[in-house]
């Protein structure tokens, strides 16, 4: 039985193999024209369709001219691209050099961030929107942008092309109208858009927005669109196939493939009068593959190539009723990233809560004159904009303006403008905490954003924040914390007072601080802060008396100071950073206090720490730092420098310091000296080593005294960039003394 099916196998695949030779016997040699004109289908299939490039090579091989080209999503993309003036050759060599990975992803470059994502939004494992008065979860996980900006990059030799007939290869893709869910030929427009829209896979990618439909992967209507190239005047029609079937039963384990399958139904169906419509019909063996099989490019690439030879034959046939074979350009990635893009205007549709200058401000653009930078440094600069979240979609397009370009922004804001999120984190210091958020956009006024931040847990905390971000105007800021923590600490009442503490006591620590600010940034790297602070300290202990226990205060007092800081942070990453400057210079001046401070005098402080990044040989990393603070006049205990412990979120002037418990060196001046050397045994998974010195005094910078006494520590440990935040174990000591400390984490810090 076994051999009598294999039998039919064989039988039916002659058979087929013999209809399609015949059909283009047929062509061939019933053929009247002097040049017989050719359309290439590339059906849609994620990495798979990486295959079609191998098919190009042997059609380029064989002599055959392509008068048109059609295709879905993976097979729009290759399309475009070779319909644009590519050869196979260049297209080979493109293709393999970006991380699709990354081009699926939103762009979320550390770098991109503003200044005030950086020091309030990296903390957060979870973001649900709220719409409705109700958490929802968010339509897709990437907006395409990634894919836009790099289509844009290869197609700019087309950009001044909107018909599509007109590329140096007429070209059409197919994409699907969301709203109904009816079949889309996109022949016209910006190349870029309408070949991202053919991809944008549901869920995967936003839909993209074309003459006010909104458009998904055409793959769902028409992912082998053959029916439409038979409308093209063509002569014969080759059609490179790269869809799977349908699974069987057994193998429909998950969600996600039950509803691939109900999907692939309509296009199986679709598929199956189209391949029965195709005169050459090549069908790459890729099976095994799936769409996102990016590491197998090479495999992938050569099936093409071996199936399409396999109609070498056929193939030159076709190719010598042509009259002459097109000269197609060997374009390298590199032409256009480099190259310099004059912008004349810049025309901005769909902002509502958000102001041109502010748009133009994130892009980095003059308001006043004419801007001429390079198409790479361009399609950063929209990253950037999209790295806000403002936005649903940020779709342009270039278009030709006398000597250089019109750039026209259609943009799409997020109708989600509230936002629910979480996180949670365990350190020795604070012990647990859930954080939660809650965010608002445009929340009075357009460009403005309101945050708040509840962290239950062992210690009660919560921050408040109201930005307004004015483009290329100072930005304005008010923030409220409240911060509180128990620990054991070594403090010594000031003034007369009969206590005396030998030892470590246990401190309640609560801190109230308000600020009232005003910023400027440089390309959201390098901002200058200036503002009025307010800060309300209350620090106790219990003490027995007369058998009742009772709060002992060190301090209890409202503080008045007025602040100016200058910040550069253009590091990778907050944890376990790889590279870039981190610099921080602060001055405080406090004018003022109200309490239980006796003869408070005003006194300032100013406070510096920088840091260096760097990595080699791709897995080891350093991070030296040097900081130092100094107090000018008779400051408060309660403003010492305390250094000590491994916190990261440290309030006031606490300084972690391997070796040494919280607070255990003090003084009102200090300078301190760091090196951290990662290695990442694996991804995300680093061995770390750390040393620190410091030197603390009262006069520390004005008696020569800064190399006496000098404290140090170490600490060697064990880290793993979760997506959750880091979780890292820590053992430290000192040479000084016999005494270790543990060190966990686990979290984000907040």
């Amino acid at each position: 039985m076994k051999k009598i099916f294999t039998f039919f196998l064989v039988f039916y695949a002659i058979i087929q193999g013999f209809s399609q030779e015949k059909a283009l016997d047929s062509i061939v040699k019933n053929s009247k024209q002097k040049d017989l004109k050719v359309g290439l289908v590339l059906s849609g299939g994620g990495a798979k369709g990486f295959a079609h490039i191998g098919v190009l090579k042997v059609l380029e091989e064989a002599g055959i001219r392509i008068d048109y080209i059609g295709g879905t999503s993976a097979g729009a993309m290759v399309g475009a691209l070779y319909a644009s003036g590519y050869n196979a050759k260049a297209l080979d060599s493109i293709l393999r050099s970006y991380d699709y990975y990354k081009l699926i992803q939103n762009p979320n470059s550390r770098e991109l961030f503003s200044f005030y994502q950086k020091e309030n939004s990296e903390k957060y494992a979870l973001t649900l929107p709220i719409k409705n008065k109700s958490i929802g979860l968010p339509v897709a996980l990437s907006q395409g942008q990634n894919m836009l900006n790099t289509l844009s990059i290869l197609t700019k030799n087309v950009h001044g092309i909107t018909n599509f007939k007109k590329l140096p290869i007429p070209f059409y893709c197919v994409a699907t109208n969301l709203e109904d869910g009816a079949q889309v030929i996109l022949e016209n427009g910006f190349l870029p858009q309408a070949v991202r829209a053919s991809g944008a896979f549901p869920s995967v990618f936003e839909p993209v927005r074309i003459n006010n439909k909104y458009l998904v992967d055409g793959g769902i209507v028409n992912n082998f669109p053959i029916d439409i190239m038979r409308t093209k005047g063509v002569d014969v029609i080759i059609g490179v196939d790269v869809q799977g079937g349908l699974d069987k039963k057994e193998d429909l384990d998950s969600a996600v493939k039950v509803v691939m399958q109900i999907v692939s139904f309509q296009i199986y169906k679709k598929n199956q009068s189209n391949k029965i419509n195709t005169d050459v019909y090549i069908k790459p063996n890729v099976e095994g593959e799936d769409v996102g099989s990016f590491n197998n490019l090479d495999s992938i690439i050569k099936s093409g190539e071996i199936e399409a030879r396999k109609e070498i034959v056929y193939l030159k046939s076709i190719a010598a009723l042509q009259k002459k074979k097109q000269l197609k350009s060997n374009k390298k990635i590199t032409q256009y990233k480099n190259k310099y893009l004059k912008i004349k205007k810049v025309h901005i549709n769909g902002n509502i809560h958000y102001t041109r200058d502010y748009i133009l401000s994130k892009l980095h653009l003059n308001r006043n004159k004419k801007d001429s930078i390079t198409y790479k440094e361009f399609n950063k600069n929209i990253n950037r904009l999209a790295s806000t979240q403002n936005f649903k979609s940020i779709d342009y397009v270039i278009r030709p303006y006398a000597d250089g370009s019109i750039i026209e922004l259609n943009l799409k804001e997020n109708e989600v403008s509230n936002f629910f999120q979480i996180s949670a984190h365990y350190d020795n210091f604070y012990k647990t905490g859930v954080l939660l958020n809650y965010t608002g956009k445009h929340f009075l006024t357009n460009n403005d954003q309101v945050s708040t931040d509840v962290i239950l847990g062992d210690n009660l905390r919560y921050n408040l924040n109201y930005f307004f971000d004015n483009g290329y105007h100072w930005q304005f800021g008010i923030s409220h914390r409240y911060n509180s923590f128990k620990h054991n600490l070594f403090i010594e009442p000031e003034g007369d007072t009969p206590i005396s503490f030998t030892n470590s006591v246990p401190i309640k620590y609560h801190d109230f601080t308000t600020q009232l600010y005003f910023q400027t940034r440089f390309k959201e790297e390098f901002a200058i802060t200036g503002g009025l602070e307010h800060k309300y300290l209350n620090v106790s202990t219990e003490i027995l008396n007369n058998n009742q226990n009772k709060n002992f205060y060190f301090d209890k007092t409202n503080y008045y100071d007025a602040f100016a800081e200058v910040k550069l942070d253009n590091r990778d990453s907050k944890d376990f950073t790889k590279k870039g400057w981190y610099f921080n210079a602060k001055y405080n001046t406090y004018f003022g206090a109200k309490g239980i401070v006796e003869d408070f005098k005003p006194f300032s402080q100013v406070q510096l720490h920088l840091q260096k990044n760097n990595t080699y040989f791709n897995k080891l990393s350093t991070q030296i730092g040097v900081e130092s603070g100094v107090t000018f006049g008779k400051g408060t205990q309660s403003f010492d420098f305390a250094l000590g412990g491994s916190n990261q979120n440290f309030v006031n002037n606490f300084i972690p310091f391997y070796g040494y418990d919280v607070a255990n060196i003090s003084d009102a001046s200090y300078v301190k000296g760091s090196l951290n050397i990662q290695y990442e045994l694996f991804k995300k998974n680093y061995f770390i080593l750390s040393a620190n010195v410091t030197g603390v005094n009262n006069q520390l910078f004005f008696n020569g005294t800064v190399l006496d006494d000098l404290k140090t520590g170490y600490a060697v440990g064990y880290g793993l960039n979760s997506i959750i935040g880091p979780i890292e174990i820590k053992y430290s000591g000192t040479p000084e003394n016999k005494k270790r400390y543990w060190y966990f984490n686990i979290g984000f810090w907040f």
